[in-house]
């Protein structure tokens, strides 16, 4: 196709074209380019700056009549370019639609051909005995025009048992006994019967809901069963393994106040006190020997006198019950062996 030289001179008559339409002139941008669609008829683009339309372009479409020495031009429009950013394709409404979005005052369009449902009578054949059978079912009541089919019946049974009513919530776990021995289930007609009722119970959580012949609550009609064991294993405790909480003993056996770092643990109580050297010493048992007279030993022997000897000043009195022997130590006699005859 040949070139038109005029059309392709168009550009600042394009330009101006596309500043007039879109919001501000800026949006314009720089020219991409120049598209021949037919004979004296030439696009121009331009690219497009306003935010969130990127990859988006300007096109002016220009032509001229025949034998003619200017341009006119017949659409300015935006349009998106190769990698431009688009919106999702639109979807219908009542293909938008899912479970929880009906609110009060919307009506559900008619689906004429809803899978889950078929007709609540068996067609015969012919158009006008149909037509006519409409008449009683309408005014008589006799049936329903459409009623479930397996399909819309075995999805709503499979719904039904997954979901907060069915055997697997908390709630039913926990319970004594299930929803199939109360007295407080109502059953319902139907295929689903089988499987479901619905709570009667004012005190129940799923008052006046289908629940599971096999769901449960702590609302039982009969509180008084006993609980069946549970299925689940019992959970591990939590143990927070980060936390250290620093705890000083004593020589004593006491503990001091919560929160004592490492640093008070090792150094003394008073500087310079041999305290700890006399508890050292209270806390060493006297052991018995079979030989006397070594120094630093008290001597348990047969001979009264010997062992007043070896006591020293700290030695109990003459007028106890057994000449030279005090009270007997437990620590001192374990220490030492069997007691002193």
């Amino acid at each position: 196709m040949a070139k038109d030289a005029v059309l392709d001179r168009a550009v600042d008559l394009a330009r101006q074209a596309a500043r007039e339409v879109a919001q501000t002139p800026d949006d314009v941008g720089e020219h991409l380019g120049a598209t021949w669609e037919a004979e004296r008829l030439v696009t121009h683009r331009f690219a497009c700056s306003t935010r969130g339309y990127s990859g988006w372009q300007w096109t002016v479409t220009v032509a001229r009549v025949p034998r003619g020495r200017s341009a006119t031009v017949c659409e300015a429009v935006l349009l998106p370019g190769d990698g431009a950013l688009l919106a999702r394709p639109w979807v219908p409404w009542a293909e938008r639609l899912r479970p929880g979005d009906l609110g009060a005052g919307d009506v559900l369009p008619f689906r004429p051909d809803d899978p889950r449902l078929e007709p609540g009578w068996k067609p015969s054949g012919d158009p006008d005995a149909d037509d006519a059978a409409l008449v009683p079912v309408e005014e008589l009541a006799l049936a329903r025009e459409r009623v479930l089919a397996p399909l819309g019946r075995n999805e709503t049974a499979a719904r039904w048992y997954r979901g907060s009513h069915g055997p697997m919530t908390a709630g039913a776990l926990a319970a004594t006994a299930a929803c199939a021995t109360c007295g407080f289930l109502l059953p319902i007609r139907g295929a689903l019967g089988q499987v479901f009722g619905v709570c009667a119970n004012e005190w129940s959580p799923d008052d006046g809901t289908v629940v599971s012949a096999d769901h449960g609550c702590g609302a039982h009609s009969q509180t008084d069963a006993d609980p069946e064991p549970s299925q689940w294993p019992a959970p591990d405790p939590i143990i927070d393994d980060g936390r250290v909480e620093m705890v000083r003993i004593d020589r004593d056996g006491g503990e001091d106040a919560p929160g004592a770092g490492p640093d008070d643990a090792g150094q003394p109580d008073d500087a310079g006190d041999g305290s700890d050297q006399a508890d050292e010493a209270a806390e060493a048992p006297v052991v018995a020997d079979d030989e006397p007279g070594e120094a630093g030993d008290a001597v348990a022997d047969d001979e009264p006198g010997e062992a007043v000897e070896a006591g020293g000043a700290g030695a109990p009195d003459a007028e106890d019950d057994e000449p030279g022997l005090g009270e007997p130590d437990p620590g001192q006699v374990e220490a030492s062996g069997p007691a002193p005859q």
